[in-house]
């Protein structure tokens, strides 16, 4: 197989979609025979403190190019994240304030070398070109581009025909997003699929300020823990980078075996054949371990797999679980019995009590060993005698009635 090919194949790796296949091979081969890297982007708008695994996707890709020795630009955008993207919004996003982006940024800045090189990576903030724009750079800057060519981006499109407001300043995130790799001089831009047109604009851009056009590269938007929807923390289907150990170990170890093929595929460069020939449980092992030990250090991912098998593979329960609680007679029925469903859900360890009683129909509970699938049923409580509930797959509590 030749450099190229080699080259090639990390870099697709995963991706979802070149634009265009041929001209990110002749930009390769030009960059191996003169020995010129390649500047590769992806920007990330600081709209929240944390990142968590779906975002660093793009870190990945990123981290691929710069292990062939291609110069990578983290770019902060600063000042897009002060417009606010509206892609996949039905309505104008909340402007954040400027204390708020920085203080977001400086998280970013040391989560993400984590990943990537810090002595090989530029960390660029797209306000060092836009902040000195005068009025009429900002207005040369927009006649490059049409309004009917802004309306053909779905999100806007589905909000106009269902007469919802669209605020003249979304209309600047594409242009100063393109406008971006312009003053960067990318040659190839990363993004995920929610940002093709954005990232179209770009090349657009780049042509009309006589550059050659960038290669447009997309990922797919990682789904999170639930196996179905985008990982957002809002849908609390996510794993931060800053999780603890234990509970980014023990969230890895929950997905399904088809969506941990994924993660491998996206979050790491190991062999997929070999890991398709492994037990499954023995692969997620390793994939939870990997993780925890990239952003907590090898210690860190030892003693979290030794704590889980410990937790669940084990069966016992845990010397410590994760909560203690104590019961009063106000707590219980006129009879002094407690349903299964309240008593899950006075733990805590679901967000409401409908999910108690789906989760104890769908036979997520136990009680002193004893599976319950009937969420009616009662429970008389012995004072002072301590009851263990393990609750789901990984979450386990101790409950006692007060004497």
């Amino acid at each position: 197989m030749s450099e190229l090919s080699q080259h090639l194949d990390l870099i697709l790796r995963g991706a979802v979609e070149v634009i265009h296949q041929a001209e990110l091979e002749s930009k390769l081969a030009r960059s191996l025979k003169d020995h010129r890297p390649l500047r590769v982007k992806a920007g990330f708008d600081p709209t929240a403190p944390d990142l968590h695994l779906g975002h660093t996707v793009l870190i990945h890709k990123l981290k691929h190019f710069q292990d062939l020795g291609h110069q990578v630009i983290f770019l902060i955008g600063d000042f897009t994240g002060l417009i606010g993207d509206p892609t996949g919004v039905s309505e104008t996003r909340k402007v954040l304030t400027k204390a708020q982006v920085e203080d977001n940024a400086k998280t970013y800045q040391r989560q993400i070398f984590k990943i990537l090189d810090p002595k090989k990576t530029l960390i660029e903030f797209n306000s060092r070109w836009m902040g000195p724009m005068t009025a009429g750079d900002l207005i040369a800057l927009a006649a490059h581009y049409r309004v009917a060519r802004m309306m053909e981006r779905d999100d806007f499109h589905k909000r106009f025909q269902e007469q919802k407001p669209i605020s003249i300043h979304e209309f600047l995130y594409p242009l100063v997003q393109g406008y971006d790799s312009v003053a960067l001089k990318a040659d190839v831009e990363l993004g995920g699929t929610d940002q093709k047109f954005n990232l179209l604009v770009g090349r657009e851009l780049q042509r009309d300020y006589g550059q050659e056009p960038q290669v447009v590269l997309t990922m797919p938007l990682l789904e999170g823990t639930d196996g179905v929807r985008k990982m957002s923390k809002s849908l609390g289907n996510y794993v931060a980078l800053e999780d603890v150990p234990g509970d980014m170990f023990g969230k890895i170890m929950s997905v399904s075996d088809d969506l941990m093929v994924r993660y491998y595929e996206l979050l790491t460069t190991e062999d997929l054949a070999q890991l398709k020939a492994a037990h499954p449980m023995e692969a997620k092992q390793r994939l939870a371990g990997l993780l925890v030990e990239r952003y907590h250090g090898k210690d860190a991912a030892r003693s979290a797999l030794a704590a889980f098998q410990q937790k669940f593979q084990d069966r016992s329960f845990p010397n410590e679980p994760d909560v203690r609680l104590t019961l009063g007679k106000a707590d219980l029925k006129e009879d002094g019995t407690i349903t299964v469903t309240d008593l899950v859900a006075k733990t805590g360890l679901v967000p409401s009590k409908s999910e108690a009683r789906r989760l104890v129909i769908q036979g997520g509970l136990e009680v002193d060993g004893t599976k319950q699938t009937d969420a009616t049923a009662t429970l008389k409580l012995a004072p002072g005698r301590a009851y263990q509930l393990k609750i789901g797959r990984r979450k386990f509590a101790l409950v006692q009635l007060h004497e």
